[in-house]
């Protein structure tokens, strides 16, 4: 059995608040059949993946990780194009649309100290990718930056760091503020994704799951960085 399935399942019902005996009495099977596939440690028939999918009223395609949107959409260029083509018009929609979601969650947190450092570390991220493209070709002229090529990078990702560490801050203190006055949080699931910004949500979880399939390939080709991702 796909891998993804055990965290997908797992993810799913606790997304829903639905405890493990409620989920087993409702798929019809033993609590602990289900939390064996949950951990991964059986394998389930496919009798059980589809009742498991209109359980969640999710595809089956995401159930196995081939989807990353729980409707099963992909991101799929429009219209015959050649082979490079077709990527470059998937990544900027997945980019245009993850710039946009990520923006939009930011704002909706009503905290203008998120929203400020979410777009300087997206600013940041684009000056750096265009400084290094800029300057690999020598005769690119260098004044176009005011910061030098020796102080560029260190600098660049501190700036960077300094705008994650206030994003993490500042996402505590409304948290505390929620706490405080006693409302809730509200809580970003998969489903809500989806729901709430259907054009945007399949971009955003596909550069989710795109960008850890590629920490995982690196680790597993590195074993000091795949134990530091246990």
């Amino acid at each position: 059995m796909n891998s993804e399935f055990s965290r997908i399942i797992s993810l799913l019902r606790k997304e829903r608040n639905i405890s493990q005996k409620q989920a087993a009495a409702d798929l019809g099977v033993s609590q602990a059949l289900l939390s064996h596939y949950e951990k991964g440690i059986r394998e389930c028939g496919l009798d059980f993946i589809v009742k498991a999918a209109d359980y969640y009223n999710v595809s089956c395609d995401y159930l196995l990780g081939r989807s990353p949107e729980p409707g099963g959409k992909m991101i799929q260029p429009a219209g015959v194009q050649p082979q490079r083509e077709k990527q470059s018009s998937r990544t900027k929609k997945i980019l245009y649309d993850s710039v946009d979601l990520l923006t939009e969650l930011a704002g909706k947190t009503g905290n203008d100290l998120i929203l400020r450092s979410v777009s300087d570390y997206l600013l940041l991220c684009v000056y750096k990718v265009f400084r290094m493209i800029y300057s690999s070709n020598p005769r690119n002229d260098r004044r176009l930056f005011r910061i030098s090529d020796t102080e560029s990078d260190g600098l660049t990702n501190a700036a960077i760091c300094l705008c994650g560490a206030r994003i993490s801050s500042a996402a505590e203190q409304t948290v505390s503020e929620h706490e405080e006055t006693g409302t809730e949080e509200p809580v970003i699931t998969t489903g809500s994704l989806s729901e709430n910004y259907p054009d945007q949500a399949t971009s955003l979880l596909s550069a989710v799951k795109e960008s850890e399939d590629y920490i995982l390939s690196i680790s597993s080709a590195d074993p000091m960085l795949q134990s530091s991702l246990k």
